[in-house]
């Protein structure tokens, strides 16, 4: 339950790094890049006993173009409307990374405003 993760290259722009990332991962040309948690980190162990520690920035964007999935960076995915992916999270958490149900529990209002827009 990731999408476009990755770190900025040396002297590369936040921005761009979004940019260069999207593009690599999911095919994607985006506008409107936003920050929604731009000061976003966690520790958090998944049930395999998997543990993250990571700072981890939330930004948002609009997708201008078909996706073109790399499949050697994503094993699957699913395009889903904002709402019936916080529905999901509400209902059924553990079927996520707990990584993932942290995030979007803190940037569901911006994301819920940047989705209104």
């Amino acid at each position: 339950t990731t999408s476009v993760c990755g770190h900025p290259q040396a002297d590369e722009a936040t921005e761009q790094a979004i940019i260069r990332r999207c593009r690599f991962e999911v095919g994607a040309e985006i506008t409107d890049i936003t920050p929604i948690a731009p000061e976003f980190r966690y520790r958090e162990a998944d049930p395999s006993g998997i543990v993250e520690n990571e700072i981890c920035p939330v930004y948002a964007a609009r997708v201008t173009n078909t996706l073109a999935i790399n499949d050697d960076e994503v094993m699957e995915y699913q395009w889903v409307e904002l709402d019936a992916l916080f529905r999901a999270l509400d209902a059924t958490p553990w079927a996520f990374s707990p990584w993932m149900v942290q995030e979007a529990n803190t940037a569901r209002e911006k994301l819920s405003a940047f989705a209104a827009q």
